[in-house]
């Protein structure tokens, strides 16, 4: 039976000494502790691989928490269930000990246990979020009713934005040149003779009604 632990920062600058610490504290070799420094925009992690290519039936995975294992519970229990069901190897949890999987409780196996907490975790996680969508959703909709407008509030066009809009519909001027005379991005001028002819057509199929 091997004993390892597992390290995870979610940024090159932060400082996984405290990680390290408690790897010590469980007396776990250097050479069996795997860290990984996660950036912002990726989740790739080359060394948690790396350990479950080298883990074994009996073996034991020591972390610090629980979210070390994911980013969220959804890929926590996948995890879970690879590391206790696919390989057969034990998890460690130092700051919640009854996740453990290695130990019994009372007259239960620890990996009944742990898996039955950790769902009830995911559970809860997951209710609270809807929870938030729920209010989130319900604020938005009392808002609106209030009149107040979301997203980003469009600028007024310039005054002479339709002739210029005429000009590049009819190829008289290119579209950069347009943007460029109306002190427009030309990609929002762009956006605009585009949101300009849509009303005009909607206005077409409305009087047609």
């Amino acid at each position: 039976m091997e004993r390892y632990g597992y390290i995870r920062v979610s940024a090159k600058d932060q400082n996984p000494e405290r990680q390290f610490l408690a790897m010590q504290e469980q007396h776990i070799k250097k050479k069996n502790i795997y860290l990984d420094k996660i950036s912002v925009k990726s989740f790739v992690r080359p060394q948690y691989l790396q350990l479950l290519k080298r883990l074994k039936k009996g073996d034991i995975v020591i972390i610090k928490s629980m979210d070390r294992l994911g980013r969220n519970y959804e890929e926590i229990l996948e995890q879970w269930r690879k590391i206790t069901k696919e390989i057969g190897a034990d998890i460690q949890v130092i700051d919640m000990p009854l996740l453990n999987t290695n130990t019994a409780h009372e007259d239960l196996t620890g990996v009944f246990i742990a898996d039955l907490v950790l769902q009830i975790l995911a559970y809860v996680a997951e209710t609270e979020r809807a929870f938030i969508r729920q209010r989130q959703a319900e604020g938005i909709a009392a808002a609106q009713r209030r009149g107040i407008q979301f997203g980003c509030k469009k600028k007024n066009v310039p005054e002479n934005f339709e002739k210029y809009d005429q000009l590049w519909c009819e190829d008289k001027i290119s579209l950069r040149k347009a943007a460029a005379d109306l002190q427009m991005s030309y990609s929002t001028f762009y956006r605009r003779c585009m949101d300009l002819k849509e009303g005009e057509k909607n206005k077409e199929n409305s009087s047609k009604l």
